[in-house]
């Protein structure tokens, strides 16, 4: 069974790396950029479409609101920025919004935002993945007939990679990025160029179509309610802000000056490029609806169901550098390949705070044990079997999904903001330095803000949302909750029940007798073996146990018996209705009945094979015995193995195996939660 899973493994994957190496995964900014910053700086590739198709439903005149929407966007952008560079030099462990808000508010604060971030990173990888193949559909027609499996097929190429560690997989990711970064500046400064200073009419290929309103003339509170949900909908820009935060233990030294300017620089470049997006979305015509078959007119006529709408960067792009333009292809399949890519952001959270909520005992403490790579393999899995579920109940359609969104990510930062002020108060408490104060109670100004904008604008998420979607995302955050809330019970609990006593108990009294029983069903080799073995512990009482399921063999095994001479007594027991496992846990019990102090002892001999498919032949009742025995009281399960031929054979081919690892072998390795010695401001 491990030659079977060790070869593909190192294939695709790669070998395993030793614990001492974690160092060498650390990353410097330019890297740490596109791995912890990919999602909101592709963001802005769907987040303005998003805009304008809300805005379509009063038609083309609420088109000149967007320039507004993009600016508080902006702004909203810049308040995160700031309160996050609060965050990451405050708390540079790695726990981000879930240790800012469990330290500052309590654990269920800290439960609530890692509810929420867990949820997020789940859509984030969803969304980001059919966002990049409706893109790549608008010049790959085949990606869109078959969404589904494109974006299944995407995921698990990203969960290889990101098995192969963070460095390995931050280093492929990070040529893309740039390249998208440079491609939309680039369109940006060409269509300004054209527009304003060679006079040219760009023009979308959507320039000519008409929009039907859904409801004409909005005006009062139907408008305002309006552009409050166009406003939330553009909010999907600042996803993913939070992951710096979570990665801080990820960059080189010193780790929370770099994270805060890799923070400042995924601002500038988000914002710069939503707005550039936008304004050029005005300048060329670009028109769009959230349904265009029947939405869209072209003379007066709907599109019809044929027609595939194009996200709003490739109209742009289209209408910039040229239909089939080399400019224009180079961007088409960057922004598909970032938006892929943006679920890295994800990729790199997710299995991160897992570890982290399952060192506190919140997730299964297999989410704490660092893969061959030291990533943390669980989480990946976790995390990538999550949102193939999601595209696939969702046919992975971005816009349906993209409701759901942003309401955990605003979630988490209006509570860790929340949190924050509370850290400044009771630092401010204790502090006497005029200068060092002055930075506290400025960095308290700036959370303060934050915590306000930020909930402000998660009232406008849920308000404009819920029926849309939302709802789905909440229950989302409940489930993961209450499943946390109960891991956390359950561990506490047998913690509380195996924690060692201080005075003498029951446990370290030694029994009055050990009974050891020995279960055999011929006289052979292993059973032999478990005799001598059984003999060497000098029990009280020692007797073989054999259960009569067919009259023969249990009349051959005492002749057997008898012949050879065996000094160890043979107790039969009858099972009229052929069991075994029954009549051997009935007698265990009887035993234990009779002399509730003594301890029973149980011994099986059991074969050892060389391959997985010979271990079904055998062990079978072995296996069912010692799980029921499990439950019973006073009662200890000892197996004797007989190695047969084909084991050997199995162990000379392992060794010849270079970096061989036994089945099952764990590997753990703590979160890192490392102290950084980085001024504060």
């Amino acid at each position: 069974m491990s030659k079977l899973t060790d070869v593909p493994k190192r294939i695709l994957i790669g070998r395993a790396l030793r614990s001492d190496r974690l160092g060498e995964t650390l990353l410097p900014k330019r890297v740490a950029l596109p791995v912890f910053a990919s999602d909101p700086l592709s963001s802005v590739a769907y987040a303005p479409g998003e805009v304008l198709l809300v805005l379509s439903i009063a038609g083309l005149s609420a088109y000149h609101f967007s320039p507004w929407i993009a600016v508080a966007v902006v702004v909203l952008m810049f308040t995160v920025v700031a309160s996050y560079r609060q965050n990451v030099h405050a708390y540079p462990s790695g726990g981000g919004d879930y240790e800012v808000a469990t330290t500052n508010l309590g654990p269920r604060a800290g439960l609530t935002v890692g509810s929420a971030l867990l949820v997020d990173y789940v859509l984030t990888v969803a969304v980001s993945i059919s966002s990049g193949i409706e893109n790549l559909g608008s010049a790959v027609p085949f990606v869109v007939e078959h969404k589904v499996a494109c974006a299944v097929g995407v995921i698990v190429l990203l969960t290889l990679m990101n098995l192969r560690g963070v460095r390995e997989s931050g280093t492929l990711f990070a040529i893309p990025t740039y390249v998208f970064v440079t491609g939309v500046f680039l369109m940006i400064a060409w269509g300004a160029f054209r527009g304003v200073v060679l006079g040219d009419d760009m023009r979308a290929p959507t320039a000519d179509f008409e929009i039907k309103p859904e409801h004409p003339g909005l005006a009062g509170f139907a408008l305002v309610f309006l552009l409050l949900r166009a406003f939330s909908s553009g909010c999907a820009a600042l996803t993913g802000v939070e992951a710096i935060s979570n990665g801080v233990p990820g960059f080189r030294k010193p780790k929370s000056r770099n994270a805060a300017t890799t923070l400042a620089l995924m601002g500038l470049l988000a914002v710069t490029m939503f707005c550039g997006i936008i304004a050029l979305a005005a300048a060329t015509d670009v028109r769009m609806a959230e349904n265009p078959a029947k939405d869209l007119l072209h003379n007066g006529v709907p599109l019809g169901p044929d027609y595939v709408q194009d996200p709003v960067i490739s109209q742009v792009a289209e209408a910039v550098f040229g239909h089939g333009s080399a400019l224009f292809v180079l961007l088409a399949a960057a922004t598909a390949l970032v938006l892929f890519l943006a679920a890295n952001t994800a990729y790199n959270g997710f299995p991160l705070l897992g570890s982290i909520l399952a060192q506190d005992r919140y997730l299964p403490r297999q989410l704490h044990t660092r893969g061959d790579r030291l990533a943390f393999s669980n989480g990946i899995v976790l995390l990538a079997g999550a949102a193939v579920l999601l595209v696939w109940i969702y046919g992975a359609d971005s816009t349906r999904l993209i409701q759901l969104y942003i309401v955990g990510v605003f979630m988490s930062f209006t509570l860790s903001q929340t949190g924050m002020v509370r850290h400044w108060n009771r630092l401010l408490a204790t502090e006497r330095d005029p200068a060092a104060r002055r930075r506290m109670v400025r960095s308290r100004a700036i959370n303060a803000f934050g915590a306000f904008f930020t909930g402000l604008v998660l009232v406008v998420v849920l308000l404009t949302k819920f029926t849309h979607g939302a709802w789905v995302a909440l229950l989302g955050m409940g489930i993961f909750y209450a499943t946390m809330t109960a891991i956390r019970r359950h561990y506490d609990r047998v913690a509380e029940e195996i924690a060692a006593p201080d005075t003498p108990s029951e446990d370290t009294v030694r029994p009055s007798r050990v009974h050891s029983v020995v279960l055999i069903s011929k006289v052979h080799r292993p059973t032999l073996r478990a005799l001598a073995y059984a003999k060497l512990l000098r029990s009280d009482t020692l007797e073989a146990l054999s259960v009569n399921v067919d009259a023969e063999e249990t009349r051959a095994l005492r002749e057997e018996w008898e012949r050879r001479g065996i000094d160890v007594p043979l107790k039969v027991l009858d099972s009229p209705y052929r069991e075994v496992t029954r009549p051997v846990i009935e007698y265990v019990k009887s035993l234990r009945a009779q002399s509730p102090r003594d301890v029973v002892s149980v011994i099986i001999p059991e074969y050892v094979v060389g391959h997985w498919y010979e271990q079904l032949l055998h062990n079978q009742s072995a296996l069912r015995l010692k799980a029921r025995l499990l439950f019973t009281p006073g009662v200890m399960v000892t197996s004797v193995p007989y190695q047969l031929r084909s084991s050997e054979a199995a162990k000379q081919r392992a060794r010849r195996r270079q970096d061989w690892a036994a089945p099952g072998s764990a590997r753990r390795g703590p979160a890192e939660r490392a102290k950084d010695t980085s001024p504060r401001t």
